[in-house]
């Protein structure tokens, strides 16, 4: 490849899981397009540049450099436009280049001539790095091919990873773009995947807290005129995507129940608070003690930067802030023995109640997203149907949301915060006297209790073949721990072990969709018996339909827990994961 100059036809979702992305490689149809040759992995790292004064960000473009073997690539790409719903177009224009940002250096090209235009007389920095493990898989039919991307990004800044997501893309190969939008409406079907708000880069520059430049109405001129895609007509003007009926901002006391199901809380874009640390910075030669307080500082930022938005509404920031009072009971589980019970029983009991006001409404958020993809996909009549549930689950949602409005409006939260974040910025607060000879430090105690925790996983080898739904569950709460305490001592164990994070982090998702579904049957058959004399035959069928639906789903899930444990349960897993703590 010398150069090129195309557009690029495509959609993207965020999924909230690898297991949402395994759905999508799965399928044997998207869109009416048959999965079609081998699924492929391969591993890509990218060097995002731009100007200090971010001209290219301005003007509408991201640049960024790729090796393919011995050769560096550079590809200019421009804001992307929106066609019709979730499907965009943008110009990328590529050409060869050097691991130098000296561009005397870089063969001539269209893509080294428009980078010149647009930064003038400013030199190019990096930006950020982005690395991707991609797997790919062709889908075709009737004259069209789509190439769809299930992408395990990690943002990296200054040599250290600073966030994680998955993301899904699909990209029009040839054909018609009408395929491609069939093929979005069943990616976006499948539980986890939501329409993309922010490309890779912008997501990656909010990781590090640079925030993106606003771009400028029109991308500037390129240096040759923009071709005219082969496959579609020219775009109209660039317009905000249509909203996502799912996630359409509405007071849930006064929503109308036929509106309930895809009226949910909006999800906004995820926000960092600009004195959130990156990550916790645990070492080797930390004490226990220190090493919990840096997990727990590094997670009640987190909790404390997610407040405002879970106080407006918005169920993702009520996502994270619970994941956060989560994370913060786990570290005092893992790191607990550093501290003395009596002196710390404020905290943990404080944080015990406000993760469980969290979980309480996050529980209901999961139940109303997972629904409200079903009933858009029924008939009229079993929409109605579902209306009375659905209004019944908005019901106990509210009544959880006011709850926890009264716990952060308290005088008991703020004091309990300003007193817990004392304690985990105050070094040696509560801790215990431990003996001379005692294990104190991480390089001491992390090896016994990452292979205590991930032996506890392995304990359920021998009956996972017949496990039934509860002792899965159970299995995803020992994951989960291996896990958490994996992630504590990340930085310790060094890069090699976010590979492995990732297998465990997949075992835990499929068990967690897995638990989703079962918690909504259950609930659903719940409904159904203590409702029994209020509700008419159309709506018992409607949600018995959906019953049965999540029935079908759990057993599928089930039968598929197989793939995401042999990631964690393999030789190679456990030959990995001996030497990382060996090294410790």
């Amino acid at each position: 490849m010398i150069e090129r100059d195309h557009v690029e036809i495509e959609l993207k979702f965020r999924l909230e899981g690898i297991a949402a992305g395994d759905r999508m490689l799965a399928a044997v149809t998207l869109g009416g397009l048959a999965a079609s040759g081998a699924l492929s992995v391969v591993r890509v790292e990218d060097r995002y540049i731009d100007t200090p004064s971010s001209a290219l960000r301005r003007a509408g473009y991201a640049a960024r450099l790729r090796a393919r073997g011995d050769e560096v690539f550079v590809s200019v790409k421009s804001t992307a436009r929106h066609e019709s719903g979730r499907v965009h177009r943008r110009r990328e224009v590529e050409g060869r280049a050097t691991g130098s940002l000296d561009m005397a250096t870089w063969p001539a090209s269209d893509a080294r001539t428009l980078l010149v235009v647009l930064g003038g007389s400013e030199p190019f920095e990096d930006l950020v790095t982005i690395r991707q493990v991609r797997r790919q898989r062709t889908f075709a039919g009737d004259g069209s091919s789509v190439e769809l991307s299930v992408d395990e990004v990690q943002v990296v800044s200054q040599g250290r990873i600073v966030e994680r997501f998955v993301e899904a893309e699909a990209e029009l190969i040839s054909g018609d773009a009408t395929s491609l939008v069939a093929v979005g409406d069943d990616m976006a079907a499948i539980p986890g995947a939501h329409e993309a708000t922010m490309s890779k880069l912008d997501a990656a520059l909010a990781a590090i807290g640079r925030a993106a430049p606003a771009a400028a109405a029109d991308p500037a001129p390129a240096v040759t005129p923009d071709p005219a895609p082969a496959v579609t007509p020219d775009p109209a003007p660039a317009e905000s995507p249509a909203p996502d009926p799912a996630r359409a901002e509405t007071p849930i006391a006064t929503a109308a129940p036929g509106e309930a199901s895809a009226k949910a809380p909006k999800a906004r874009k995820r926000r960092r608070d600009a004195a959130e640390p990156r990550s916790p910075g645990v070492r080797p030669d930390d004490s226990v003690a220190e090493a919990a307080r840096k997990v727990l500082a590094f997670h009640l930022a987190r909790m404390v930067a997610r407040e405002p938005g879970t106080r407006e509404g918005d169920v993702e920031e009520l996502h994270q802030m619970r994941v956060a009072t989560r994370r913060m009971r786990a570290a005092w589980r893992v790191f607990g023995n550093g501290f003395d019970a009596r002196a710390t029983k404020r905290h943990r009991g404080r944080l015990r109640r406000v993760a469980a006001l969290l979980g309480g409404v996050r529980d209901l958020d999961v139940l109303l997203e997972g629904i409200a993809p079903y009933r858009a996909g029924q008939s009229a009549s079993d929409q109605a149907g579902l209306d009375t549930l659905i209004a019944h689950w908005d019901h106990q949602r509210e009544i959880g949301r006011r709850a926890l409005m009264r716990e952060l409006d308290g005088a008991p939260y703020r004091r309990w915060c300003d007193a817990y974040q004392t304690f985990v910025g105050t070094a040696g607060a509560g801790t215990r006297s431990m003996a001379p000879n005692e294990p104190q430090r991480i390089r001491d105690t992390a090896p016994s209790r990452i292979w205590t925790a991930f032996g506890r996983v392995r304990g359920y080898e021998p009956i996972l073949r017949f496990a039934d739904v509860p002792t899965l569950h159970e299995l995803r709460i020992t994951g989960k721990w291996l896990r958490y305490t994996m992630e504590f001592h990340a930085e310790a164990m060094g890069p090699d072990g976010a590979g492995l994070i990732d297998r465990v982090t997949a075992l835990q998702d499929h068990l967690g969709l897995l638990h989703d579904a079962d918690v909504a049957a259950d609930l659903v058959r719940a409904f159904l018996v203590e409702r029994a004399a209020t509700i008419d035959d159309a709506e018992r069928a409607a949600i018995g339909r959906y019953l049965a639906d999540r029935e079908a789903e759990v057993e599928r899930l089930r039968r598929g827990v197989g793939g995401a444990w042999r990631g964690v349960a393999g030789l190679t897993f456990r030959r990995r994961l001996g030497r990382l703590v060996a090294d410790l």
